[in-house]
C-alpha cells in the first residue's frame, strides 16, 4: 500500500483509542520510515516496502492495545524541547508548561537563581527552565537511577547544564546548599483513583502518579521539608491536581509561606500553586 492508504486505514483503526487518530497514525509512520510528517504529505504516493508495512501494523497494534504513542517513539514535545521517554519516567504533559510560563514571568533573563527540581524524570522541568535562563544554577533530584539515566540523556542531547542528586527528594541535597526556588511536579494521584487503570498513566511508573490516599503526601512531606533548604524569601512551587488548589494552599500558609498564589493550566484548571518564606 501507498503512504497514503497506509495513513488513511491506521486513522480510522485509531478513532477507539485516541482522539488524535490522524495525527498519531503520522506521527507512528514518519517514525517508523525515519522521515518527517511533511515528507509524508509531499510523498503520499510512496510505497513502504512490505517489511515496513509489517512493523507499522505491529506499532499500530500496540497502540490499539494502550501502550502510550510516546512509548512507542521513544520521545515527547516539552516547551520547546524533544525529550527521550521510557516507561521509567513519567510522560510530559502540556499541563506542566504552565511551570515554566509562571517561572519565566515571575524571573526574567536578568534574575541569578539557583533552582532545585525534586523528581525531576525527564528531566523536562530542569531542562525547559536550563533552555530560557542560562545563568541560572539548576539542581535536579530524583529516587530513581534509570529516571535520571533518561534526565542526564536528555540533557546533553541539548547541551544543557544540569547538577543531578539521585535520592529521594532532599535525601542527597547538601546540606551547605540553600536554593532560591524549589520546583516539583510531584505525585500527586489518589491511590484509588479510577483514572490509574486508564489511558497512558496504566503503562508509567506508579511511584511517580500516586501519592496516598488524598494524593497530597509527597506535597505535605515537601512543604514540610522545604524551609530548611531555601534561602530567606525563597519559594516554593509545584504542580498539583486540578481540585487540590485550596489544599495545598493551606499547607503553604500553615507552614510560614506568604504571597501564596495559584495559576491555571490552558485548559482553565486550578493547577500551579507558589509561595514565598516569610
Amino acid at each position: 500500500m501507498q503512504v497514503k492508504e497506509l495513513l488513511q486505514q491506521a486513522t480510522a483503526r485509531l478513532e477507539e483509542v485516541t482522539d488524535t487518530p490522524a495525527l498519531e497514525a503520522r506521527l507512528l509512520l514518519a517514525h517508523l520510515l525515519d522521515k518527517s510528517e511533511s515528507w509524508l504529505i509531499a510523498w503520499p504516493e510512496h510505497q513502504p516496502t512490505a517489511d515496513q508495512q509489517a512493523r507499522f501494523e505491529q506499532l499500530l497494534e500496540q497502540r490499539l492495545q494502550g501502550k502510550p504513542i510516546a512509548h512507542l517513539l521513544s520521545h515527547r514535545s516539552f516547551w520547546t524541547l524533544e525529550l527521550k521517554v521510557t516507561p521509567d519516567v513519567l510522560i510530559p504533559r502540556p499541563d506542566t508548561e504552565t511551570v515554566i510560563e509562571t517561572l519565566l514571568n515571575l524571573f526574567d533573563d536578568q534574575s541569578r537563581l539557583r533552582i532545585l527540581d525534586l523528581g525531576t524524570g525527564t528531566g523536562a522541568i530542569a531542562l525547559a527552565l536550563a533552555s530560557e535562563r542560562k545563568q541560572w544554577e539548576i539542581h535536579a533530584s530524583d529516587i530513581s537511577d534509570k529516571a535520571l539515566d533518561v534526565a542526564r540523556e536528555n540533557a546533553a542531547r541539548h547541551h544543557l547544564d544540569i547538577r543531578f542528586h539521585q535520592g529521594s527528594w532532599f535525601e542527597t541535597i547538601p546540606d551547605e546548599l540553600r536554593f532560591d526556588l524549589l520546583v516539583s511536579n510531584p505525585p500527586y494521584i489518589c491511590e484509588n483513583d479510577p483514572h490509574l487503570v486508564q489511558g497512558d498513566v496504566r503503562f508509567e511508573p506508579q511511584l511517580a502518579l500516586t501519592s496516598g490516599p488524598d494524593g497530597l503526601n509527597a506535597i505535605r512531606q515537601l512543604v514540610r521539608e522545604a524551609p530548611a533548604h531555601l534561602a530567606p524569601g525563597g519559594m516554593l512551587m509545584f504542580e498539583h491536581g486540578y481540585d487540590q488548589a485550596e489544599d495545598v494552599t493551606q499547607l503553604f500558609d500553615s507552614a510560614g509561606f506568604n504571597q501564596i498564589e495559584t495559576c491555571l493550566d490552558h485548559g482553565g484548571n486550578q493547577r500551579v500553586t507558589f509561595g514565598t518564606l516569610a
